[in-house]
């Protein structure tokens, strides 16, 4: 049965001053509520991060938490129209949060539920100010990583018009998140993938590399459903979709729509290239052809010229031509392209083919009847063995340098190794390895001091470190059942003790050593602590009996009070159990120890002194601090004599007897 339960953080006040007023939506990684500033009287979107369950990930808290101050601070610090812009940072109960713009609007997900698909010129109306976004991230040096239609806002348009897509404010949300959070994740479990499977790109599905060209992917598929109203691959399992993105390319949109223009196949192509390196370098590569791609859509002689000249270098001989149907001038200074400089013109020299003996004169034979025609022979001769001697240097040893030495190096420190000596870094696919920590290098080809050529490619193999799996929980399992799926998951089972247990059956699971979601490495041992039923002794209630009784009770069940009681204040009367463990109706066994609460009584009153004063006033004083007052002899005389005696020390309540005459 589907049960919905309250969010307690509603109408909370976080910090002091963000009272949340309303839930907008909840993902996989946070809930994202509505809240007013009260210090500055505005709206505000409240992002606070789901808590990690387990006690393995307790203990991580710290480290997740700073790495999330640092990427909140960079998010700050990134200042574009298109970015959904980030106010505060903070810690709520252990979960962090973010304050951010809060943006009026919808989802560029909720659209194209509403739509289906769109238009081409809305297409890349929004894919232009997506990218724009993503390239102000790149320039500071974030990665985005999980660029989908539900981190696609579409704001009202400044003209008012909620249906007019094309002059839509579009705004990107979650810069940095994922990865904070995949950070967290990597020191908990290994191989976690942070992005939505059917946007993601091939190399985060192989090894879990990401860069710029990363988020041009998954660009790339956010235009291609925008087109098309769908996305490219689907299947019943997420890892059935994510290797297609690994094996198939990306379709053309006008396989699916067609009469879809050229330049648009070629834009998406072009960004879902399985290859990194085929694909722009960047979100701002790829926003420089939208934006040429959309001002040639109002004419389709120059569709294949304008985007041919994005990516390629004009002969020499070709004239800059310029086609746009918004001029650049028009645009905002964030979006504008870079100024295209005229192609320069050069003269080829009229004597390109000319020969060497050509040039020396038409009679070599003459020439070397000449001093001068014999040394200029030579001079040429020196220079063309010089030239030969330096190729053959370069060729033979020149061009060559020797691989620096990276195993054993983390990631980080590999890279920036190979940067220092000019040359790249590739991956191959990571192993497990019980000696070598996560993400250090395990295996480098060509090795250290081989040659390689100067800028060339070095494949690095990193570690997985020790290959763990996390104890299934087998808690309230038959003991048959939980053995056959701790051995499935690698791990031997070993049967310990037997203990009772109130509610769980004889036989069943009450406990593993390790607990459930612990990580151990295969052929670990787990110990299981199986249930004898309920235990044959009920503890009774005690609670509000005195102590003498409560000793009789126990000892009468074949149970020991455990000795001295402990003695808290109360109100209640000296020596009565205020506490008990174990709990009323908990199951234990003859000889278990009992532990009391007792309390130590009411807190002690001073008596006032009343002798000498009229009995009636002095009656009158004792009974107002709650003294019942017994008066002897004479009730309208004055009192000769009070007990308890002044300045006494006793219980509230206490009688206290005057003598008058």
């Amino acid at each position: 049965m589907d049960t919905q339960v309250a969010d307690t953080l509603l109408g909370s006040l976080i910090d002091g001053r963000y009272r949340i007023r309303g839930r907008v939506a909840r993902g996989g990684m946070a809930t994202v509520y509505t809240a007013t500033d009260e210090r500055l009287d505005r709206t505000v979107a409240l992002k606070i991060i789901h808590p990690t369950p387990g006690p393995e990930a307790q203990g991580q808290t710290t480290g997740f938490v700073e790495r999330f101050a640092d990427e909140a601070k960079t998010i700050a610090r990134l200042t574009h129209p298109n970015v959904v812009a980030v106010y505060d940072q903070g810690i709520h109960a252990d979960r962090p949060y973010l304050v951010m713009e809060y943006v009026r609007g919808r989802t560029l997900r909720d659209v194209l539920a509403e739509r289906h698909r769109l238009n081409p010129d809305e297409a890349l109306a929004i894919t232009e100010q997506m990218l724009a976004a993503i390239a102000a991230a790149h320039r500071a040096g974030l990665v985005h990583r999980d660029v989908k239609p539900e981190n696609v806002l579409v704001a009202e348009a400044p003209t008012g018009g909620a249906a007019n897509l094309v002059d839509s404010v579009v705004k990107v949300a979650d810069f940095g998140l994922a990865q904070a959070v995949e950070a967290s994740a990597h020191d908990a479990q290994a191989n976690q993938l942070m992005a939505t499977i059917a946007y993601v790109a091939p190399e985060l599905v192989t090894d879990g590399h990401a860069d710029p060209r990363t988020d041009v992917y998954s660009a790339g598929i956010v235009l291609f459903e925008m087109l098309t109203g769908r996305v490219p691959y689907d299947g019943h399992r997420p890892a059935e979709v994510a290797w297609q993105h690994v094996r198939q390319d990306v379709p053309a949109p006008s396989t699916l729509v067609p009469g879809l223009p050229k330049p648009l196949d070629d834009l998406v192509l072009r960004a879902t290239r399985r290859d990194p390196g085929a694909r722009p370098a960047d979100a701002g590569a790829l926003l420089a052809q939208v934006q040429v791609a959309r001002e040639g859509l109002g004419n389709p002689n120059t569709h294949t010229t304008v985007l041919r000249r994005v990516t390629e270098k004009p002969p020499v001989s070709e004239p800059t031509m310029v086609v746009a149907a918004v001029q650049p001038a028009q645009r905002p200074a964030w979006s504008r392209l870079p100024e295209e400089a005229a192609p320069r013109g050069g003269r080829r020299r009229a004597a390109d083919n000319e020969s060497v003996w050509s040039r020396l004169g038409p009679r070599p034979g003459r020439l070397m009847g000449k001093q001068r025609g014999r040394l200029a022979v030579a001079a040429v001769v020196v220079m063309l063995g010089l030239i030969a001697a330096v190729g053959g240097w370069w060729f033979g040893v020149g061009r060559y340098t020797q691989a620096p030495e990276l195993v054993s190096l983390d990631q980080a420190a590999a890279e920036a190794q190979a940067r220092r000596a000019g040359l790249v870094l590739q991956y191959a696919d990571p192993r497990h390895d019980d000696q070598v920590p996560k993400d250090a290098v395990l295996f480098q080809d060509p090795a250290s001091a081989s040659r390689i050529v100067k800028g060339g490619t070095i494949t690095l193999t990193l570690s997985l470190g020790p290959e763990q799996f996390a104890v299934p929980d087998v808690v309230g399992k038959e003991f048959e059942l939980a053995a056959t799926d701790l051995t499935e998951a690698g791990l031997k089972v070993v049967k310990g003790s037997a203990s009772y247990h109130n509610s769980l059956p004889e036989g069943m699971v009450v406990a593993t050593d390790p607990k459930a979601g612990a990580e151990v490495k295969p052929g670990q041992e787990v110990t299981v602590t199986l249930s004898k039923g309920r235990a044959p002794i009920s503890v009774p209630n005690l609670v509000g009996k005195s102590l003498d009784e409560a000793r009789s009770i126990l000892n009468q069940l074949g149970l020991v009070l455990a000795e001295p009681p402990t003695v808290k204040e109360s109100d209640k009367p000296k020596n009565e159990v205020i506490g008990q463990s174990p709990a009323d109706g908990d199951g234990v066994e003859k000889g278990t120890e009992v532990s009391l609460e007792v309390s130590q009584g009411p807190p002690q009153v001073v008596i006032p002194r009343v002798i000498g004063m009229p009995c009636q006033q002095a009656k009158q004083v004792l009974e107002g601090q709650s003294f019942p007052v017994a008066v002897q002899f004479n009730q309208n005389g004055t009192v000769r004599f009070q007990s308890p005696g002044e300045n006494s020390q006793v219980p509230p309540g206490t009688q206290i007897t005057l003598g008058c005459l």
